[in-house]
């Protein structure tokens, strides 16, 4: 199946009170012109009108805007299969995560059941991160370390409720824990839906051609020079290997952390697989998300590769930009990570 006709779904997450209800409520009153699906553990909990819900007995509502609305009672691929049934009736699928707080299984659904890994694509994780008390959060809680971790977009909310100073003392924290994600301030949620949904941030190679900088941190600027080298942004420790220049050398104290690895130098594509696959089987509870693309030896195209935990996916995509320098890079967000060990296995996979 093409990816043409693959439904795209995003995976909504946040800490309590971070407004995950105050976006769902937009996505399901607004005439936003799209139609979505939208897949919530508790339906009482979005707290919508109950003249917006038809048939409430029945486990999927219609919502006058167009919106499917399916309180997840049972299991997540049970309730996609039966929405893929009727899937002329929507564009998109919005599942949120309450209650759950690592947003994993859901994310890995959509690469392990075959079915719904044909009829549908995971589009991007979306984390609603609440900028008033997120400070707090993360002293508190490994949940929300976990949740910032692993998004593709951050909606960084309630903006209007802290300083600019405050605020840009926040996004660093946000960027330490996750180089990659795509940010966005607002207040109240406010933003345009088609800014977090249908963007295809979890599909790296789509990330990349929408955004060359995506592995690097930047939020996207379209007139930022995509076109320089970016060792600039860290120090170099030879190997071809940099630390992320993204993380604050004050913040030491975060559980999560990532790991940038790059060389100039092709890689070894059978060496590159066994050295990942034995990293991800082994320390896999502990890396959160991996992403990278890769140059591999006597290949044309990109190889780009990610996971969510142990769950991965590679496959060679389209020929690397003229302007590009074939450099490798791959970035390991998670727990306990031990540079030394990730660094030697990657050199030790240079062609």
């Amino acid at each position: 199946m093409n990816a043409q006709s693959q439904i795209p779904v995003t995976v909504l997450t946040g800490y309590l009170g971070a407004g995950k209800t105050t976006l769902l409520n937009r996505v399901l009153t607004e005439n936003h012109g799209k139609k979505y699906a939208v897949i919530v553990n508790e339906f009482g909990e979005i707290g919508i009108d109950n003249d917006l819900v038809v048939g409430a007995d029945e486990e999927v509502f219609e919502m006058n805007n167009g919106c499917i609305c399916c309180t997840v009672r049972g299991d997540l691929i049970r309730i996609i299969g039966s929405l893929l049934k009727r899937k002329d009736k929507f564009d998109a699928i919005l599942v949120e995560t309450t209650g759950l707080a690592d947003p994993a299984p859901v994310a890995q659904t959509f690469f392990t059941d075959d079915d719904v890994k044909r009829k549908t694509k995971l589009d991007s994780i979306v984390t609603v991160v609440d900028a008033k008390h997120i400070e707090q959060r993360l002293a508190d809680s490994a949940e929300a370390e976990e949740q910032i971790a692993f998004a593709d977009i951050v909606l960084l909310n309630k903006t209007d409720l802290v300083t600019p100073e405050a605020l840009k003392k926040i996004e660093a924290r946000v960027r330490a824990l996750n180089p990659f994600a795509q940010i966005h301030h607002t207040a109240r949620c406010d933003i345009a839906l088609d800014k977090i949904l249908d963007k295809g941030a979890f599909d790296l190679n789509r990330a990349l051609e929408l955004d060359p900088c995506f592995l690097h941190g930047h939020a996207h600027d379209p007139s930022h020079d995509h076109s320089h080298d970016h060792d600039h942004h860290g120090h170099e420790h030879g190997h071809g290997h940099h630390h992320d220049h993204a993380a604050p050398s004050a913040i030491h104290d975060e559980d999560i952390r990532s790991i940038s690895l790059s060389t100039d130098k092709p890689l070894n594509a059978a060496k590159f697989d066994t050295w990942i696959n034995d990293v991800l089987m082994g320390m896999g509870q502990d890396i959160l998300r991996t992403k990278g693309i890769l140059n591999m030896a006597g290949q044309d195209n990109r190889y780009v590769f990610q996971a969510v935990h142990m769950v991965s996916e590679g496959q060679f995509t389209g020929a690397w930009p003229a302007k590009d320098k074939r450099r490798s890079r791959l970035v390991f967000i998670g727990r306990k990570l031990d540079e030394a060990a990730l660094t030697a296995g990657f050199n030790a996979s240079i062609a």
